[in-house]
């Protein structure tokens, strides 16, 4: 029978099999020794011990998509980065990090900016032309007023999405809402996962429907790692890829080179200027770091 991982502690997997349920699952001995750990959104192959008490075995991890180091996950499709309009206004530096972490990943996002009940119209039209300008997708929602809730649940339908953003900016509700009504039979879980309640937050898949599911991630700040060289933070950037190969010198990082081609674009109001000092702080940071 085949599943997926939603939830491990203490050497003991939480396997949603669609349609059935969740069962309570040991890994083989063979995965320690091949060095192989299970990790949340593997899809595995289980051998069911007791359909009675949904208990079971991992005999084989399936292939993986792509594995997340930090938090230890695998097979993410999507991103699903959520700030706040106002109270607090977004942190542009912060949310530019993920993004370049994302890019790197090749992971794709989507940006979620709620609170658009309490927020103006200006703001909600500043952060339209920075980020939908560089090609990313863009839902305003209120999780408070369940605005545009479904707009966001199309964009994850069928996908295993990283639910990310700082604390404060309504995460949590949001992700209450997409539950909401479609809520999987996750009663069998939650006596069984009790006992891990008391120990540190684990990456948990929660299914939103039959194919579709979020994980919440804890730690958002600690998430950035800049472990690539500063020539390629640029290609981080989506924005900058029509201008690739226009500018004068071969291999430009468009920080001061003359003629260069990205920074027309910016004189041009074609490349945002909150976007555009973003990478160079982390142009600037990835040399010193190369410094040292």
């Amino acid at each position: 029978m085949q599943g997926k991982i939603v939830k491990g502690i203490a050497g003991f997997y939480y396997v949603h099999v669609v349609e059935f349920g969740i069962y309570e699952c040991k890994a083989k001995g063979i995965f320690r020794k091949e060095k192989q750990k299970p990790l949340v959104g593997d899809d595995v192959e289980i051998d069911i011990i007791s359909e009675e008490e949904k208990t079971g075995n991992i005999v084989e991890i399936l292939p993986r998509k792509n594995e997340l180091i930090r938090p230890a996950v695998a097979n993410v499709d999507q991103a699903l980065v959520v700030f706040a309009i106002t109270k607090p206004k977004p942190h542009f530096n912060l949310l530019d990090r993920f993004l370049v972490m994302m890019e790197s990943k090749e992971l794709p996002v989507i940006l979620c900016f709620n609170k658009q009940d309490i927020a103006e119209e200006s703001e909600i039209e500043e952060l339209r032309s920075i980020y939908e300008g560089c090609g990313y997708p863009v839902i305003f929602t209120s999780a408070r007023e369940e605005e545009n809730i479904d707009q966001v649940l199309e964009a994850l339908k069928g996908k295993t999405t990283a639910v990310a953003g700082p604390s404060g900016v309504g995460k949590s509700s949001l992700i209450n809402r997409l539950q909401s009504g479609i809520r999987m039979e996750t009663g069998a879980i939650s006596s069984k996962i009790d006992r891990g309640k008391h120990t540190t937050r684990h990456s948990e898949l929660i299914a939103i429907n039959e194919d579709s599911y979020i994980m919440d991630t804890p730690g958002f700040s600690s998430l950035y790692t800049n472990d690539f060289e500063k020539e390629e933070l640029k290609y981080y950037f989506p924005e900058f890829t029509p201008y690739e190969g226009t500018c004068r010198y071969n291999g430009c990082d468009h920080v001061h080179e003359p003629g260069c081609a990205v920074k027309e674009a910016l004189e041009q109001g074609k490349i945002h200027e909150v976007r555009y000092q973003n990478y160079l702080e982390m142009y600037k940071e990835l040399k010193e770091k190369r410094r040292y």
